[in-house]
């Protein structure tokens, strides 16, 4: 995964118009909404592709938001992927508390301000681009520990070659230095 690498959206709601404003809400943002219709197609997703957030509508026909939340937070991969729900049931407080018994950051009831919501995801674009920065700088410091291991290795075996001394132990601790010199 490059750094480079857009962070993604997963939007899940059973309308196609609710996923519709929803993808003209985070219109700007530097984020690739990704759209589906049911949790299923929601697991399906994220069994392929990683994801910054996921805006998750709680009440869906046959799977609803919470199992398929309780399903994300399951699996090794998606556990750590924060999602905050979205539904118009603001009727049942016992709904905002099932949303975070399942592993919920956020519970936003419709109608919500566009513009939370747009700054919600911008600091969870913000933090998944910090962590791929992160994961990248911790593979280059690994690939450096592991050339510096390997030079240091070169380095020991030239030295034990010269000391042990006879007729072309120089010739083989030049060759072995010249490794060492150009990290082969």
């Amino acid at each position: 995964m490059s750094v480079a690498e857009r962070a993604k959206a997963l939007l899940v709601d059973d309308r196609r118009d609710n996923l519709l404003a929803l993808e003209a809400i985070l219109q700007g943002l530097p984020v690739q909404a990704v759209a589906v219709e049911s949790g299923e197609a929601a697991l399906k997703q994220l069994l392929t592709d990683d994801f910054a957030v996921i805006l998750l509508d709680a009440q869906m026909p046959n799977m609803d938001g919470f199992e398929t939340a309780a399903h994300i937070k399951r699996r090794e991969r998606t556990r750590h992927v924060p999602i905050l729900f979205l539904t118009a049931a603001d009727r049942d407080a016992q709904l905002a508390l099932r949303g975070y018994a399942v592993g919920a950051v956020d519970y936003l009831t419709k109608p919500f301000d566009p513009w939370v919501l747009r700054a919600k995801v911008s600091i969870f674009v913000e933090l998944w681009t910090k962590t791929q920065q992160l994961k990248a700088q911790a593979e280059v410091t690994r690939e450096r520990d592991n050339q510096w291991e390997r030079l240091t290795e070169l380095v020991d075996e030239a030295t034990r070659t010269l000391r042990a001394g006879g007729e072309d132990a120089s010739a083989e601790a030049l060759e072995l230095l010249e490794k060492a010199r150009w990290g082969t």
